[in-house]
């Protein structure tokens, strides 16, 4: 389907092709059009998701278009490339990792063989492309086999390694470099009208509390803003006449994932793009899993760019075009829109969602289409295998106090698994929102299977118990509220396991917010020591919650996805949490 640009960016072409100023020297020429197709945070999503993009109708209503699925994301990319001659296909981060099963269980190779059918040719690194540490993602980008996990690499093909090129202008290594290149230049149209692009990439210099210490040992994550400030001129040196960043960092809006019009704009790219240098013509951002088109000069006149988001797994891609004046050197027209990625319908807990006349689906992409189908025949097994039964949906939904049912089980779950004295002797058990990637919703009988555990849980880390002091644990539950997870409209707590309970309130100042915490009806005592179990993760002070890393007599422990799968495995059935562990005071629960 196609959108009209915002203010008709392209209807304009011809009257400035009239009014190019030429070089001295050089001849007059119009504006040559690049296309660039940009997308974000696929995290290995080859199948449908089964996900659904609110979409607007001719009489002002919505309807919900199914999207997602790499064999018509395939198609919708081709499509847009076909329709004009100077294009490139680009990604801001987080292509893998936190991935389904399919991709997941094999070290997301297919992912990376999926994109180089596609077409992709840039994508910056995400945080979640360190997941599996550094010696892996260079895998990613190099091929070969060589084991750097604990799975086994190449179980179906030969693994070649990305050939779109990774980009990292602000993961620095031990001698100074980037552990990939910093930028690339490429080249639109010919002779005289041939015209440069620079694209930079980087990741958010939080990346380094948002995976484990033990991958990213020796890298460093610098200031975005002054990477990209760095490097402008370097790339205006070399020839650049249009600079596009891609950044895996993002912002949350209040409007649709096609509408222009910037509302409620907020979140950690925010801060880079005030400081960004003006003569930037295009942001392609992620990492938050929103959807956003926005002129930026709306809301800085000083800083005209595009800043743009494709949502997640290949839901949508956007379609960007620029018009650049070869004689001038500049960027004289831009316009960009989110475009769905329909796919055919599916059946979730709330019922069926099928695809719209409005919005017809793709057609499926055949090479690409084999491929995943293959992948996914070969890990159907063990995706089917049933491990337990639950008496109702464990979903991730935060109540208005935070508190989810999921966080509430894999909590649980954990101190299970580590509460004898042998294996760690835990009290508490916390788990965080950000591992937590899907519900998991029995089928017949209350059955799950281990695909949905591990949908819900794909990360991998393992347990680990620590000792704290109770002065320590509400120090902890206090960074809750400084995390950029967390906002006063939506708050995302550490979910605790059975038997603690804490309250709080968001009208105290800042450190005395944790009004009240109680084991088992007893007051938590300042001096008091427990033991508390964790994931890997958290245990680096993953998610900004440094406390985590003060523990001490730490103890390993098993997978998560391993302790999930034990315990949703009691005999007769699993009963799903009682929420009621944490309690907002500010206002009245709803």
């Amino acid at each position: 389907m196609k959108y009209m640009r915002i203010g008709a960016t392209f209807a304009i072409l011809g009257a400035l092709a009239g009014c190019a100023t030429p070089r001295a020297g050089g001849p007059a020429t119009g504006p040559v059009s690049v296309e660039i197709i940009a997308f974000n945070d696929f995290h290995g999503a080859l199948e449908p998701p089964g996900l659904a993009v609110p979409a607007p109708q001719p009489d002002g209503s919505t309807i919900r278009v199914p999207a997602g699925g790499a064999a018509y994301f395939a198609s919708a990319i081709a499509r847009i490339r076909a329709e004009h001659p100077n294009s490139i296909t680009v990604a801001a981060g987080d292509l893998i990792s936190a991935s389904p099963l399919a991709s997941a269980q094999f070290l997301d190779e297919p992912t990376i063989m999926a994109l180089n059918m596609i077409g992709l040719d840039l994508s910056s690194v995400g945080n979640h492309e360190f997941d599996r540490g550094r010696a892996e993602l260079l895998r990613m980008q190099n091929g070969g086999c060589a084991r750097h996990t604990n799975r086994d690499p190449c179980r179906l093909d030969s693994f070649q390694g990305a050939r779109f090129r990774y980009l990292a202008a602000n993961v620095r290594t031990e001698d100074g470099g980037t552990l990939f290149p910093a930028y690339a230049i490429r080249r639109f149209g010919s002779g005289a009208r041939t015209v440069r692009v620079g694209f930079i990439g980087l990741v958010l210099r939080e990346a380094s509390t948002l995976v484990m210490p033990s991958g990213i040992a020796g890298l460093t994550f610098a200031d975005e803003a002054d990477t990209i400030n760095a490097l402008v001129p370097r790339l205006r040196a070399e020839g650049a006449e249009a600079i596009v960043v891609l950044i895996h960092q993002g912002v949350s809006t209040t409007v649709g994932f096609n509408d222009h019009r910037c509302s409620g704009m907020d979140g950690g790219l925010m801060a880079v793009l005030a400081r960004l240098d003006p003569s930037v013509d295009l942001v392609v951002s992620g990492h938050t899993h929103n959807a956003y088109i926005c002129d930026y000069g709306v809301i800085d006149p000083g800083r005209p760019f595009l800043v743009t988001s494709a949502g997640k797994s290949g839901t949508l891609v956007t379609d960007i075009g620029l018009a650049i004046d070869p004689a001038s050197g500049h960027v004289v027209a831009r316009g960009a829109d989110n475009r769905i990625v329909a796919s055919p319908g599916y059946t979730a807990a709330s019922g069926s969602v099928s695809p719209s006349l409005l919005y017809p689906a793709e057609t499926a992409n055949p090479a690409v289409a084999a491929l995943v189908a293959r992948y996914a025949a070969a890990v159907a097994p063990i995706a089917a295998r049933v491990v337990g039964r639950l008496g109702g949906p464990a979903t991730r939904d935060d109540e208005p106090n935070g508190e989810s049912v999921l966080g509430d089980l894999v909590a649980d779950a954990a101190l299970a698994a580590t509460s004898a004295p042998a294996a760690g002797g835990a009290r508490i058990a916390f788990s965080n929102s950000t591992s937590l990637r899907a519900d998991i919703v029995p089928g017949a009988n209350g059955a799950i299977t281990f695909g949905q555990l591990f949908a819900a849980q794909p990360f991998g880390n393992n347990l680990t118990v620590k000792t704290f002091t109770g002065r320590q644990i509400r120090a902890l539950l206090e960074q809750q509220f400084n995390s950029g997870l967390n906002t006063p409209a939506h708050p995302s707590m550490l979910a605790p396991s059975r038997g603690f309970r804490f309250s709080y309130d968001l009208s105290r100042p800042a450190g005395s917010r944790i009004v009240a915490m109680s084991l088992d009806n007893v007051p938590i005592a300042d001096e008091a020591t427990y033991r508390v179990a964790m994931n890997s993760y958290l245990a680096s002070g993953g998610d900004s919650f440094t406390i985590f890393r003060e523990g001490t007599d730490a103890l390993g422990g098993p997978q998560d996805i391993d302790t999930l799968e034990a315990y949703v495995a009691t005999p007769g059935g699993l009963a799903v949490p009682v929420l009621g562990r944490i309690t907002r005071l500010d206002r009245p629960a709803s």
